[in-house]
């Protein structure tokens, strides 16, 4: 089974659990590597219903501890990390976020369409016509694309989020008879920018236990990204002990289906990969 787990999430931000317990659980089912990456701080105006802001920022600093003290006492099985939010028109916010501590990897993910957190509410989307829709799918790959384009980050996090709520929408908007081709070239250059800059795509089994019951990215996606030799990094953003390494099995079979071989990891020297086991 695929060992290594690096878009993992703790109660100092909107999870269930502290990091000590956190990294038990990844030791007891297996994981030889627990990428601690917790969310980033946002400015205000970027704001959930349910916001957790706040409570991260007090916590911020005795996160970095704990993982530290976990680096410390488990030598190579332990790094720190964050994802990031990718906010339009806050560059500089963000440099000076992801240079606050020295991390040994960043995620870049786009939550956020202007000051909307698109993923917090299906009922945000259940009133959308598919025509408003498709101008939400366009707007979140361009984002993705300037996020990748910025040189920051090593893995893009769940690189179709945009399903969560509408993943029958999204599918009718990526194979549509008219305009699919040039929705799949938009995805394409999203895909090429993750390369360029030397990054790898996520993976991710978050999709399985959300609304859209989809492995993020999804299959069309990922063939894509197969054609483009893309690396890829299987991962369970995982809130809660339970969902540690959270079907990594059914990831690796995934990801095997479209080729791959071998996912990849990140510390301060760069990428490195763990091939699968044999099937």
């Amino acid at each position: 089974m695929h060992s290594i787990d690096l878009h993992t999430h703790t109660s100092y931000s909107h999870g269930a659990d502290v990091p000590d317990a956190m990294f038990a659980a990844a030791q007891a089912k297996g994981i030889t590597l627990y990428g601690f990456s917790e969310h980033s701080p946002r400015p205000l105006g970027f704001d959930y219903p349910n916001e957790y802001r706040e409570h991260l920022a007090a916590h911020m600093e005795i996160y970095a501890q704990d993982v530290h003290r976990l680096q410390q006492q488990f030598p190579n099985q332990v790094l720190f990390g964050m994802e990031m939010d990718w906010l339009e028109g806050q560059l500089a916010f963000t440099k000076s976020t992801v240079s606050a501590y020295d991390y040994d990897y960043l995620l870049g993910s786009v939550h956020f369409l202007g000051t909307w957190g698109f993923d917090a509410s299906a009922a945000d989307w259940e009133k959308l016509s598919q025509a408003q829709c498709d101008a939400l799918y366009e707007r979140y790959f361009t984002a993705e694309i300037d996020m990748a384009t910025s040189g920051l980050f090593q893995i893009a996090a769940h690189p179709d989020l945009i399903k969560i709520f509408s993943v029958q929408r999204f599918h009718r908007w990526l194979n549509d008879a008219r305009h699919g081709a040039a929705h799949r070239d938009l995805v394409r250059t999203m895909l090429l920018a993750f390369r360029s800059n030397g990054m790898a795509m996520e993976v991710s089994s978050a999709g399985i236990r959300k609304p859209c019951r989809e492995i993020y990215p999804c299959a069309p996606i990922m063939r894509m990204a197969a054609e483009l030799g893309l690396p890829i990094c299987l991962n369970s953003d995982t809130h809660c002990v339970a969902d540690v390494g959270y079907a990594f099995p059914q990831l690796e079979s995934y990801a095997r289906a479209f080729g791959w071989n071998a996912s990849v990891w990140f510390d301060k020297q760069g990428m490195h990969s763990q091939p699968f086991m044999p099937a």
